[in-house]
């Protein structure tokens, strides 16, 4: 089953193909060279669903995309579906720095990583004609360290402290990451649906 990933960003393609090989047998997922589209959505399952339309429209093949973020509660929620930019620019280091900085000392340091994954198959219409599309949704609880630490992983892994653990994402091995993240959660429950569209004739 040959499925088009709708992101430029190399370390998304490499930890979904991580993830998704070991729960869809055969899925070969293709790089998108596409145009990127305006992500305006209101929510993660909106800006998913526009990037992986995009994609599939350009390709013609089945198409998955996931916006992802970090929610920190004692900033009301934010960086949210401005994770990527929260900063002013698509700048990692200055981003996580902005959120360290707004939470200040803050005790409650509670926050969660939101994924949403997105599955848009052009090959399969219902009677109307309409397309078949499907958002999967993943949650990773957890707090915001008072600095960063570790060097794996990228965006908010850094001051990211999982639920239950006393390191950061950012010093978790990928495999360790991959078998807890939000996004494995996300494409874990999306994988299903894969699974059935690979099986079809």
């Amino acid at each position: 089953m040959k499925v088009v990933v709708a992101t430029h960003n190399a370390h998304k393609v490499a930890e979904l193909q991580r993830i998704l090989e070991q729960q869809v047998p055969g899925i070969q997922l293709l790089t998108y060279d596409g145009p990127a589209p305006v992500e305006d959505g209101g929510t993660f399952a909106a800006n998913a669903l526009i990037k992986a339309r995009a994609a599939a429209e350009h390709t013609g093949l089945p198409s998955i995309a996931d916006d992802s973020g970090v929610s920190v509660d004692a900033l009301a929620g934010a960086p949210g579906v401005d994770s990527a930019h929260y900063s002013g620019e698509r700048d990692d280091a200055a981003n996580l720095q902005l959120v360290l900085t707004n939470l200040g000392d803050a005790s409650n340091r509670a926050a969660a990583f939101h994924c949403a994954a997105a599955l848009v198959d052009p090959l399969e219409r219902d009677a109307s004609g309409a397309t078949f599309e499907h958002v999967a949704l993943g949650v990773w609880p957890g707090s915001i360290a008072r600095e960063a630490a570790g060097v794996g992983g990228f965006g908010y892994d850094p001051i990211f402290v999982p639920e239950g653990l006393d390191v950061t994402s950012a010093e978790l091995t990928a495999d360790e990451k991959n078998a807890i993240s939000h996004r494995a959660r996300a494409f874990a429950a999306l994988a299903e649906v894969l699974r059935e569209r690979a099986d079809r004739p």
